[in-house]
């Protein structure tokens, strides 16, 4: 079945449901949260409740989540509709640019040596400067601030994904 409207997502099997939301991100906790409150009045009721239910996070639920996103700068490999998502996301991070690809693939490994794991970004609508502004910037945190914005940015990411699916 495929869920393109919030309708269908209202009136779909529990499994194909929480499959995609599991596609925007990876808690089920999450999305069976999402899913054992539908119906939804409108996309905005839906939307509250992503947000509602993706705070907090524990760690080891940001921790899964981020196991599926590629590097910034990295190309999801894969035919998954979460690899589909980041292919999309992405488009917009210019890698042709030697210089700002040096500067991603120095950035990724600095931030992975330091906080251990994948810096994440909402990259969908940001340019390759401002995510490498971003990240410059957020290497300067400590780790509790930084897990706290990771955080944020995967609730934003997931809330985006959720849009784009049934809109």
């Amino acid at each position: 079945m495929k869920i393109t409207t919030l309708d269908t997502f209202n009136t779909a099997p529990e499994r194909p449901a929480r499959d995609l939301l599991l596609a925007c991100v990876a808690v089920p906790r999450w999305a069976e949260a999402i899913v054992a409150g539908r119906p939804y009045a409108d996309l905005d009721a839906l939307l509250r409740t992503a947000r509602t239910a993706a705070s907090p996070w524990t760690n080891e639920e940001i921790d899964a989540a981020m196991a599926r996103h590629p590097r910034i700068g990295e190309r999801a490999t894969g035919e998954g509709a979460d690899a589909e998502h980041s292919r999309r996301e992405q488009s917009g991070v210019d890698t042709t640019d030697a210089s700002t690809a040096q500067r991603l693939l120095e950035g990724n490994r600095a931030y992975e040596e330091r906080f251990g794991h994948v810096f994440l970004i909402r990259a969908a609508g940001r340019s390759s400067a401002d995510i490498l502004a971003a990240l410059e910037a957020r290497l300067a945190n400590d780790p509790d601030t930084e897990r706290q914005i990771t955080a944020d940015q995967l609730r934003e990411i997931a809330v985006l994904r959720l849009r784009g699916e049934l809109s």
